[in-house]
């Protein structure tokens, strides 16, 4: 009893505090592993992941279905006053014109805030470029193009025109912003809306779209009367599709009926020019 007398309560303490923990050490022993985070990652929930949308795909999206609607961007002119001045500066020539050369002037509805669309100098400039780009009619050596001074004498007068003027000139049977040709004072009648917004079907190019709609109206306006399909599934658009509204047969057609697009969902891409190489042939 020496250990006893020698070490006094802690004499019992000891052995006890020992079969304690061979007891605790026995017992984790026995239990089996947790192998689950006691917090799982968010990102792992299946109920998260079936609330995401769908990653997109692009071969699924349909870019020509809307090519009718006026895409967003700056303002524009509803109502001008129907008369024009006459703007740019005379003397852009283009082309043989065997056996024809087209003379024009280029005009601006009164009542247009040359600040919508770039001002009276760049809608003439960006016409007289157009009209002498080899791309343009002028590949055909049966045309030429000559701005000239005189709208009296002119054979086309290219008018930027505005919203309501463009509808009374036009018509607006199709309820969509569209320009024209018209053969009362052979009028090449550009809507205003449109210089300024473009076409979705050209995807935000505003330069190439404005450079089609010239080349496509002045087009009628030089005996090119009918639309044409697109030939071709991804070739490129002919300057005489509506391309404004669709590069699509399929969507075309169902626009108007009664136009010469097939239903045969062959889609061209865009283009803004008669000869897109250079060449007629």
């Amino acid at each position: 009893m020496r250990f006893a007398r020698d070490y006094g309560w802690r004499a019992y303490a000891i052995p006890v505090l020992a079969i304690i923990t061979v007891w605790v050490l026995v017992d984790i022993i026995q239990q089996p592993a947790d192998t689950t985070p006691p917090n799982p990652p968010a990102a792992t929930s299946t109920a998260d992941n079936d609330r995401r949308p769908p990653v997109p795909n692009p071969a699924d999206l349909d870019f020509m279905t809307e090519g009718g609607e006026l895409p967003d961007g700056g303002p524009y002119t509803d109502k001008g006053k129907g008369t024009y001045r006459t703007v740019g500066n005379p003397g852009a020539e283009a082309g043989a014109g065997r056996p024809r050369t087209f003379t024009y002037v280029i005009q601006v509805e009164d009542g247009l805030d040359p600040a919508h669309y770039g001002g009276d100098d760049g809608f003439a400039a960006m016409v007289d470029a157009t009209l002498t780009n080899p791309k343009g009619w002028t590949a055909d050596p049966e045309f030429g193009f000559k701005h000239i001074a005189d709208a009296d004498k002119a054979d086309l007068h290219i008018q930027l025109t505005s919203v309501a003027t463009t509808h009374k000139e036009c018509g607006a049977n199709l309820a969509m912003e569209t320009s024209c040709f018209t053969s009362d004072g052979n009028r090449v009648v550009i809507n205003e809306s449109r210089w300024v917004r473009g076409a979705r079907p050209f995807a935000g190019d505003l330069g190439a779209y404005r450079q089609y709609l010239i080349n496509h109206e002045v087009g009628h306006g030089i005996g090119y009367a009918q639309h044409v399909p697109c030939g071709r599934d991804g070739a490129l658009a002919p300057i005489m599709m509506q391309q404004t509204l669709s590069l699509s047969n399929s969507e075309l057609n169902k626009i108007d009926p009664n136009e010469i697009y097939p239903d045969d969902q062959a889609t061209c891409s865009y283009n803004a020019w008669p000869y897109p190489t250079g060449k007629k042939d």
